[in-house]
């Protein structure tokens, strides 16, 4: 375990259930929160972590906790590590739960990057998708953090809501540009079980923009983020030079790292391994892992493919040849040429990367991955 160098943190209460999410979460109200955070940094213990480069705390919505949970957190998860080491310390925030004192919690730990949940700037969009803030909100909250030094600001955004107008989008990217903030996370609205609006769906009462209006809500989006100056470098995230999110480059570079707290994910020793879901679950069990699954060579080759080709920079031939000591050309030589004919895939300095017509039709391209 010592390549191993980043950890998510998993915090599974929130103030408000949102109709779209499917997240491993619960309403905070009532729960055994300090215990939970008691369990969670034993479990980051267990693991005699002394170094990271990239740490994650995500929900849920990590905020939920108040300023003396989260401080005891913070300094329960960093207290054993060697923090001239710690590249980038990201807390996932929701704009309706960050107030001056969890602000200054977090100005006075290591974390140097805070992601926001904006979603949309549309009041009355919040609403209909289940969030609790408001534009002000995140207006006051950037503000706030930018007051007390915090520079490295990342907000998600999510397109196709339902309802939702071109020119409703168009607003939306006006907002984000007007900021200037960094980094910004792009999803277009998926629909999965368990969650209101899957409900809502099928009982045909969820108005959702169609694929092409999806696609062209999409497209809109990327051209102008790129117009002002933001890199594409991943199917969903733009930043500026040098703003990238290291910690998720983790995940599609498909490296190792930690999974703590109750559903979170890990990938340690090739294994990818998954925790307790349900907070009651995970505080009942001493070994926190559910479980488990090794990866073979196959699975772990294609998972190469699917997770590199998501970055604008693609996968290296030379070092997937080296890592998995196989010929390259052998295993996909044959579906690269027809990606290559059907303009998806570049084959440029040594790398294989998706085209701009492949980055919207990103399956299709996995698919030829698949060994057989």
């Amino acid at each position: 375990m010592g390549q191993v160098k980043s950890a998510y943190v998993h915090i599974p209460f929130c103030t408000q259930i949102c109709y779209y999410c499917d997240f491993s979460k619960v309403f905070i109200k009532n729960q055994p929160v300090d215990e939970y955070i008691d369990s969670l940094i034993a479990e980051f213990d267990s693991y005699n972590i002394e170094e990271l480069r990239t740490l994650y705390i995500g929900g849920g919505t990590p905020t939920a906790l108040n300023s003396h949970q989260l401080e005891k957190l913070l300094v329960g998860l960093t207290r054993n590590l060697d923090l001239s080491k710690l590249e980038e310390f990201t807390i996932e925030a929701n704009p309706g739960d960050l107030d001056e004192e969890k602000i200054s919690v977090l100005e006075n730990s290591p974390v140097n990057r805070v992601s926001l949940g904006v979603q949309t700037f549309d009041d009355k969009l919040l609403k209909k998708i289940g969030r609790s803030h408001t534009s002000e909100d995140v207006y006051h909250n950037i503000e706030l953090l930018k007051n007390h030094g915090f520079k490295n600001i990342s907000i998600d955004l999510i397109y196709a809501l339902p309802g939702q107008t071109f020119d409703q989008v168009k607003e939306d990217l006006k907002k984000v540009l007007a900021l200037d903030l960094p980094h910004v996370a792009l999803y277009s609205l998926i629909l999965e079980n368990h969650t209101i609006f899957m409900n809502r769906m099928r009982r045909g009462k969820l108005n959702l923009p169609n694929e092409d209006t999806d696609a062209e809500m999409y497209q809109y989006i990327i051209d102008n983020l790129e117009l002002e100056g933001y890199e594409h470098y991943e199917v969903s995230n733009f930043s500026r030079p040098g703003f990238e999110s290291k910690h998720n480059l983790v995940y599609w570079n498909n490296e190792e790292y930690y999974g703590i707290g109750a559903g979170a994910s890990g990938f340690i020793d090739n294994t990818r391994y998954k925790n307790f879901g349900p907070v009651h679950h995970y505080l009942s069990h001493q070994n926190k892992i559910v479980s488990e699954e090794v990866l073979d060579k196959k699975a772990h080759m294609e998972e190469e493919m699917f997770l590199g080709l998501r970055k604008k920079s693609g996968v290296n031939i030379s070092d997937f040849e080296a890592k998995f000591e196989e010929d390259f050309e052998k295993l996909f030589g044959k579906e690269v040429k027809k990606l290559i004919t059907q303009e998806l895939v570049e084959i440029q300095d040594g790398s294989i990367y998706m085209t701009k017509k492949g980055f919207l039709l990103g399956n299709e391209v996995f698919e030829s991955f698949l060994l057989d």
